[in-house]
């Protein structure tokens, strides 16, 4: 049986508790500057060592993960290939497809170097899954995501090679409250960005209809 919370490692500490909704973050290959993910890097372990607490250890994380994402938003470095339409739409359907079988899909947007991604995990439907990754049902999922969804870019692209950085940034929602501002600040990152002004005008956007009107 499943304990209720899963750590999972890669370079990172993957924390993914039962029953809340995980945040994730994936970028592509060589969207952030060596020196800059090394550099962001070096402060956040600087500032967790000064943390005085666990709720100052999580300001640290969301602080650390705005840097990060205001960078990928700048598109300054790397490819761009997802704003290729028929690129993000590969990524949406294998979103998609894990849908009710794996994770339930709150939220995602596909932006030109990278994805964000809300999912409540289905632990459960994961016990015949075999594999190094099957007792981290949700990096497992996110495994398949980014496994197919390079496979077959890669083939559009007529390229072989990493597709995506390996390691993803994700956190858990610790309530409902949570939650909602992570869904706002998904739906709204292309605003932010500065490429719609209103967030419905963005294709690769999503919120479940099942969490009403947005």
């Amino acid at each position: 049986m499943l304990e209720e919370t899963s750590l999972y490692r890669r370079n990172l500490p993957h924390i993914h508790p039962a029953d809340y909704p995980i945040f994730f973050t994936f970028n592509l290959i060589d969207s952030l500057p060596a020196e800059i993910v090394k550099e962001l890097k070096a402060k956040r372990v600087q500032e967790l060592k000064a943390a005085k607490s666990k709720d100052e250890q999580d300001n640290i994380h969301k602080r650390y993960f705005a840097r990060y994402d205001d960078w990928l938003d700048r598109c300054e470095h790397g490819p761009r290939w997802l704003e290729a339409e028929n690129i993000a739409q590969i990524i949406a359907d294998e979103i998609h497809r894990l849908d009710k079988d794996r994770y339930f899909l709150m939220a995602y947007c596909i932006m030109p170097n990278h994805v964000h991604m809300l999912i409540k995990a289905l632990l459960m439907e994961h016990l015949h899954h075999k594999g190094k990754t099957a007792k981290y049902p949700v990096a497992d999922s996110m495994r398949f995501v980014k496994g197919r969804s390079a496979r077959f870019c890669n083939l559009e692209l007529y390229r072989d090679g990493s597709f995506w950085r390996h390691e993803s940034y994700d956190r858990y929602a610790r309530d409902e409250a949570e939650a909602t501002r992570i869904i706002r600040y998904i739906i709204n990152n292309p605003v932010k960005a500065g490429l719609v002004k209103d967030w419905k005008d963005w294709k690769f956007t999503y919120v479940s209809p099942e969490l009403g009107e947005w």
